[in-house]
């Protein structure tokens, strides 16, 4: 190590820049969350609020009054459900297959998955795909066309791509055929990138917001965030109760944030044991 005195300086100043750049990046995340938490006089009453004199609910309260907000919280919590473990189902079991360099035909499959990768159709060819399926105002909409990346895929072959040939024939011995070996042995060594790709499936089917605008009409079927930026633009609810005055428009923006971001901020504690293995699934080669 360097004790030189510009080398002390040079990481001094590191710190210093860093805490700046992290207070910069924290504090509308923290300002969000307190203004969401504030009384509705105290927000009133003052220009900024750092911390609140008076805790109160009143935001969520009114968000949460309506019957639409939960069904729409359902609608997204279906589709982080049921959407990223088909998704995990399909990525998991076409990289496994591609990995394994017995597959006749397993270049031309994956040049296939390159190229959509590198062309996307556009939207107006998805749509006449979803429509001439008959998947126009249904859930589903949301969760086929999308059930899988070709850039996942590709990632966690490489995953697969280090779990040896040894042990499919070592199952092959005890009896086991491909499908029992895949779910009893190679499943349970592939938790690090079930649990990466896992999270990040859950977090884009959550977040689903232009599929949902493209092929949802019906507002029974919107999930969260779809709803939550058209009342938010609209400003009232249609279901909430007419005599309870709102809360300002502002504090409702941050409540709306802070509802629909917790639910995928409580998962990730669960993932964090695998989550920093399976983020480098690929990367490296052994």
């Amino acid at each position: 190590m360097d004790n030189s005195t510009g080398s002390r300086t040079f990481h001094a100043a590191n710190i210093v820049f860093l805490t700046v750049v992290a207070l910069i990046t924290l504090f509308p995340i923290y300002y969000v969350f307190i203004v969401s938490f504030t009384d509705i006089g105290e927000y009133l009453s003052r220009t900024i609020i750092l911390f609140p004199e008076t805790w109160s609910f009143d935001s969520y309260e009114y968000l949460l009054s309506s019957p639409t907000i939960i069904r729409a919280i359902g609608v997204s919590g279906f589709l982080a459900v049921a959407g990223t473990a088909c998704s995990l189902i399909i990525t998991a079991s076409l990289a496994y297959t591609l990995s394994r360099k017995k597959l006749m035909g397993r270049r031309v499959i994956l040049m296939l998955i390159l190229f959509t990768i590198l062309f996307n159709p556009g939207i107006i060819p998805n749509y006449m795909l979803v429509r001439n399926l008959g998947l126009i105002d249904n859930i589903w909409s949301l969760i086929l066309p999308v059930l899988s990346s070709g850039w996942y895929v590709i990632l966690m072959k490489g995953f697969f791509d280090n779990i040896p040939d040894s042990l499919d024939e070592a199952a092959a011995i005890d009896g086991c055929n491909e499908i029992t070996a895949w779910f009893r042995i190679v499943l349970p060594l592939s938790l690090p990138a079930i649990a990466a790709f896992g999270l990040f499936y859950a977090v884009e089917f959550w977040n689903s917001y232009f599929t949902a605008l493209l092929y949802i009409n019906d507002y029974h079927k919107w999930p969260i965030q779809v709803l939550l930026q058209n009342m938010l633009a609209e400003n009232p609810l249609a279901e909430a109760d007419p005599l309870h005055q709102p809360p300002p428009a502002e504090m409702l923006k941050m409540a709306a944030v802070v509802i629909a971001t917790v639910p995928i901020l409580c998962i990730y504690p669960f993932l964090q044991k695998h989550f920093a293995q399976g983020v480098m699934v690929g990367s490296i080669k052994g």
